[in-house]
């Protein structure tokens, strides 16, 4: 057989297959949040229908599974009006901004939380502390090296120890944060106080026997925490609400194993 009869036997073979099988396993270039573009099978883009619940409200997103949580946020900041850089979103834990929809467990009709507050809101909250609340902030933080548990107003409640109804804790451990509430701790008077995540209102709930605080997630200045020497499976939990250390609210007793959950919730993967 010559050449030319070669070419014209493949010529002829390749144009008699079915157009289907041409077409089975069409390859398109993606490129996303999820790193460099890349060849996959088309399979690859299915879409998902997320239930993003923020303040209350209810946001449809429909999505691809190749996209990353920085592209979810994206679409996000264009319906709820909150910047994609001040969001967090919640999904059995904080889902991290590279990491793909295909490599976490959302499917169609999950249900994420969305924590964050538009810019007006913040300007809100950050007001500039007064010259006396300064003061006042300087005196009660003299000794800023001095552990938490050695410091008097801390000593005084570790010194009445463990109460009866203190959450079993395994030290050593980190868990995400339980169903319920955080039960069993007390506060600087000794009451008995819970820590409550309401994320689909974007509160936190610290409730005593007097009271429920309902503080909004976006108020939260810093959380601070310490274990509790010969205890560390417990530790020592400050909230602060307000411009100065002050507005800090204490906790004791808190399992040490939900304190990293806390801090990434209420402050996000930044959190020092």
């Amino acid at each position: 057989m010559s050449e030319v009869d070669a070419a014209d036997t493949v010529m002829t073979d390749e144009s008699s297959q079915p157009a289907d099988a041409k077409r089975s396993k069409p390859e398109v270039s993606i490129e996303s949040g999820c790193g460099e573009a890349e060849i996959v099978p088309d399979e690859n883009g299915e879409e998902i229908e997320l239930k993003v619940v923020y303040q209350k409200q209810n946001f449809n997103v429909s999505v691809s599974k190749c996209k990353s949580v920085k592209d979810v946020k994206a679409i996000l900041q264009e319906q709820t009006g909150v910047p994609a850089t001040m969001q967090k979103l919640m999904f059995r834990g904080l889902l991290n901004d590279d990491t793909c929809l295909k490599d976490t467990q959302l499917t169609s009709g999950a249900k994420v939380m969305l924590i964050g507050s538009k810019v007006a809101d913040v300007v809100q909250v950050n007001k500039v502390p007064t010259r006396q609340e300064l003061i006042d902030d300087m005196s009660r933080t003299s000794s800023p090296g001095e552990p938490l548990h050695k410091q008097t107003q801390h000593k005084k409640v570790l010194d009445k120890g463990k109460p009866d109804n203190v959450m079993p804790a395994v030290k050593g451990a980190t868990s995400p944060l339980p169903q319920g509430p955080i039960m069993g701790m007390c506060n600087k008077e000794g009451g008995t106080v819970r820590l409550t995540f309401k994320l689909e209102l974007d509160e936190v709930w610290i409730g005593s026997k007097e009271r429920t605080q309902k503080i909004p997630i976006n108020s939260v200045k810093d959380v601070r925490s310490e274990k509790i020497p010969d205890n560390e499976e417990y530790s020592i939990l400050g909230i602060q609400i307000g411009p100065t250390v002050k507005s800090t609210i204490w906790m004791y007793w808190c399992p040490t194993e939900y304190v990293t959950a806390i801090k990434d919730t209420i402050l996000g993967k930044f959190f020092l």
